[in-house]
């Protein structure tokens, strides 16, 4: 019986993490106490989401008309509680960039000239004529991110 509940837990807990994945809508700032008329207005104004709100001038928000400047405050504060808007330090930052996996492109000259091969957690844009090796290239990543994804955990 415990570990009925206990699994029952552990789904709410994920669905909540996948709810709070992505975009935030504006709705979810009339829980924080925000009024609905005030809601409209922003999103009539262009704030679809939360973190657009958040990371809006307050001199932006008292050009609603009907925002004044405790609202505007007060509308500032609610997004930021739901928004991570904090300052990541130089070793936090350091510590991500230790964990990225260069993914070899199956040419040393290319990974050369790339410094290591293409980065995980990146996005990396390709180009070029017709007939000139991209798709050659994707799958050839598409093997190699598999083979470094199994040697990085100890697989291989």
């Amino acid at each position: 019986m415990a570990m009925r509940s206990e699994s029952r837990v552990e789904t709410e807990v994920e669905a909540e993490a996948e709810e709070s994945f992505g975009p935030q809508l504006l709705s979810k700032l009339e829980q924080c106490g925000v009024s609905g008329s005030d809601i409209k207005k922003l999103g009539d104004a262009g704030f679809h989401t939360i973190e657009a709100v958040a990371y809006a001038p307050k001199k932006e928000l008292l050009n609603i008309k009907g925002i004044s400047e405790a609202k505007a405050e007060k509308i500032l504060a609610e997004a930021a509680k739901l928004v991570p808007m904090g300052f990541t330090t130089a070793t936090e930052f350091h510590q991500r960039r230790a964990e990225i996996i260069q993914i070899s492109t199956g040419s040393k000259e290319l990974d050369k000239l790339l410094q290591g091969g293409i980065e995980t957690g990146s996005i990396t844009e390709m180009f070029g004529e017709f007939r000139t090796g991209k798709t050659q290239l994707c799958h050839t990543l598409a093997v190699t991110c598999q083979v470094e994804t199994l040697k990085h955990y100890h697989l291989i």
